[in-house]
């Protein structure tokens, strides 16, 4: 497989490190590449005691992209579970699902014990995940072990070694507090999609110091708002019964700005004549006008005449 591969790549410097470190089986998981392809890997984990899977173990399959480790690889399911769906890619923050959540120091150990961490987890409609019941779920950790892969050729039989006290070897324990992460973050993002509530971004290094930028703006934004609310009460003032408590110059301005009402000028206002008045007014001049018309007419028939009686003198 050596021969196949750029060993310069970072993604085969990796995998080919990571199937050194997990060549051999324990009690908890096992997980190699297959022989013919270094980006699929077969793996098996036992299912977490004191749970639905207790005495089970199940299969599955690891598909890495020529990205890894900075992307994440996809997670499928090959054994029966109640708990994941069998061949569909699962929906986890350790998924390509989730590429926002996926960190460059997690490794393929440190998914393999997350996914142990993930099967008592409720599906919640996520994508690939099942919420079978808790009988049929133990039924199935029962029948788990005669599963055989056909691809690998494993018996999840002897895939893995005996259960024993023994206790976890460092490496163990530094993947398992990266995996209780893992679910701390899949439980609160869970938690934000059942309430309606947006996605967030993805983790940021300088979270810290973005949360404070935004405690710092809102509390700017309500001193502004605090500045501007007695502005307000002189420009709008509000009825409010008068506060027992001491006052500020600027408040014993605002109410006595609201005693006072608000000088403007005045102008006189244009007289208006009544509406009787003007009638009036309008029928006395047409009887005038038709008197002077009329005294005008009988002046001209009065000359009229008068030039006759001269002429026939």
């Amino acid at each position: 497989m050596e021969n196949k591969y750029n060993l310069k790549s970072p993604a085969v410097k990796r995998l080919m490190k990571e199937a050194a470190e997990l060549r051999d089986p324990t009690e908890h998981y096992h997980a190699q590449p297959l022989e013919d392809n270094l980006f699929e890997w077969h793996f098996s984990v036992r299912g977490p005691p004191d749970s639905d899977f207790d005495g089970g173990v199940y299969h599955g399959r690891i598909v890495l992209p020529p990205e890894y480790p900075m992307k994440p690889p996809s997670i499928i399911l090959l054994t029966p579970n109640g708990r994941f769906e069998v061949g569909k890619k699962i929906c986890l923050s350790i998924s390509g699902h989730h590429p926002e959540t996926w960190q460059p120091s997690w490794s393929i150990r440190t998914a393999l014990i997350a996914i142990i961490g993930f099967m008592p987890t409720k599906g919640e409609g996520a994508i690939g995940s099942l919420d079978y019941n808790p009988e049929e779920r133990r039924g199935l950790a029962k029948k788990s072990q005669d599963f055989c892969c056909e691809t690998c050729g494993c018996s999840l039989r002897s895939a893995l070694l005996g259960p024993s006290p023994t206790n976890p070897s460092p490496d163990d324990q530094e993947d398992q507090e990266l995996a209780q992460q893992i679910n701390f973050k899949a439980e609160a993002r869970q938690a934000s999609e059942s309430t309606g509530a947006e996605s967030g971004p993805p983790p940021d290094p300088w979270g810290d110091t973005s949360t404070s930028w935004g405690q710092e703006e809102e509390e700017a934004h309500a001193e502004q708002q605090a500045e501007a609310a007695p502005a307000a009460s002189e420009d709008e003032p509000c009825p409010t019964a008068p506060s027992s408590r001491s006052l500020s110059p600027r408040q014993r301005r605002a109410q006595q700005h609201q005693r006072e009402p608000p000088s403007r000028p005045t102008f006189p206002a244009s007289p208006h004549p009544p509406q009787g008045a003007s009638h009036t007014g309008s029928v006395v001049l047409i009887m005038v006008l038709a008197l002077l018309l009329s005294a005008l007419i009988f002046r001209r028939i009065y000359l009229t005449n008068e030039y006759k009686f001269d002429y026939e003198l």
